[in-house]
């Protein structure tokens, strides 16, 4: 037995462990069922008029990093074009929301400073966060009077991490008050809007435009990979931000530019944003809430965002009601911890405009069949 296969058999040990405590990950495809799962909130990804996209003048790929061969005017008009459309200076596309968080959060504070986020908040942010040299808090989770005590503790320059809506509970932030904890301390806010740019918003264009906090909020995060139905994301703030960014991003620095068809898929997609049917994809939010809350013996998280949970609690049964649905013909996966705290495993129900009311009062019924 050689080395590779040696160290094969440590991870197949720890892989043993993982299943035996209900937590495995798998990958699986999610055919011809009925999605409850994705992201893709508004059905672009399935949009003709983006599919449509003429690619054959453009080359297929970047060719490099935007700091080498991979800039172009195509890259820096789509960029114009977001800022504009969520009312910023400037703008710059990372290749996917995790980088943009990372990247952002990794070297936006310095040693000294001090960064306070969510306890709910993203991976991607956490990440960043780890790899910064600021001290680093956690508030509990949409509590302002909590962020007053951590930011109370603070040194040096205070930034403050939310999401907008959360992605696992699907919860909105009170971004309004924690911007205004942020100008009592002269702290400087951060939001990730990935789960409500396309959704929230009389254009679709996000809760800090809805609550007209562009002048307050430093930098703001929205991806492209989730309601907009393509890939990437974008920083949104100062010009001055921009440069940084540009010049100590590391995820932006090191990594080859999105390929040119995307930017102009990307500008289709912010044309069709502000007629995207979003009273459609709210009516089926409440003809959702509604018939869960008849349902007895069920707990479900209080969201009015497209994000929809039942709690189970408990691994092994989120994951076998997870199957239970698939082999119905429903697509909807079963989140675990670390993803969420021990206790609250639960099924994370995504609305689209694409389901129907039939299809929710079916995904309903095979529930209520199972717990019966």
């Amino acid at each position: 037995m050689n080395a590779n296969q040696r160290f094969d058999i440590t991870l197949q040990q720890k892989l043993d462990a993982r299943e035996a405590s209900g937590l495995s990950r798998e990958l699986v495809t999610v055919g011809n069922r009925i999605d409850f799962s994705s992201n893709d909130y508004l059905g672009f990804s399935k949009l003709p008029a983006l599919q449509a996209i003429e690619v054959k003048t453009q080359p297929t790929g970047a060719t490099g990093s935007r700091l080498v061969t991979g800039n172009s005017e195509l890259a820096e008009t789509t960029e114009k074009i977001i800022a504009d459309f969520h009312h910023a200076e400037a703008a710059l596309i990372f290749n996917a929301g995790y980088m943009a968080n990372v990247g952002l959060f990794s070297c936006i504070a310095t040693k000294g400073d001090t960064i306070i986020s969510d306890e709910l908040i993203h991976a991607s942010i956490i990440d960043g966060i780890r790899l910064n040299h600021a001290n680093r808090y956690k508030f509990k989770h949409n509590d302002v009077a909590d962020l007053e005590k951590k930011m109370q503790q603070a040194t040096g320059q205070i930034f403050v991490a939310v999401e907008s809506i959360y992605s696992m509970d699907g919860d909105e932030a009170p971004l309004v008050a924690i911007s205004e904890l942020c100008k009592k301390y002269n702290a400087l806010l951060l939001v990730d809007e990935a789960h409500a740019i396309g959704v929230l918003g009389d254009k679709g264009d996000g809760l800090v435009c809805k609550y007209n906090l562009q002048n307050d909020v430093y930098a703001t995060v929205y991806t492209f990979g989730k309601a907009i139905g393509l890939h990437g994301a974008v920083v949104t703030g100062s010009n001055v931000l921009r440069n940084y960014l540009i010049n100590n991003a590391r995820s932006f620095i090191f990594a080859t530019a999105l390929p040119p068809h995307t930017f102009l898929q990307i500008q289709q997609a912010y044309q069709l944003l502000p007629t995207a049917d979003r009273k459609y994809l709210f009516d089926l939010i409440s003809h959702f809430r509604e018939t869960v809350g008849k349902t007895k013996g069920l707990q479900f998280i209080d969201s009015c965002s497209p994000i929809q949970g039942i709690i189970v609690g408990d691994s092994f049964k989120t994951k076998a009601l997870s199957y239970y649905l698939r082999d119905k013909g429903f697509f909807v996966k079963a989140i675990l911890p670390p993803t969420v705290p021990v206790g609250t495993e639960r099924l994370r129900i995504s609305l689209h405009t694409f389901n129907t009311v039939n299809e929710i009062d079916m995904l309903v019924e095979e529930i209520k069949n199972f717990i019966a």
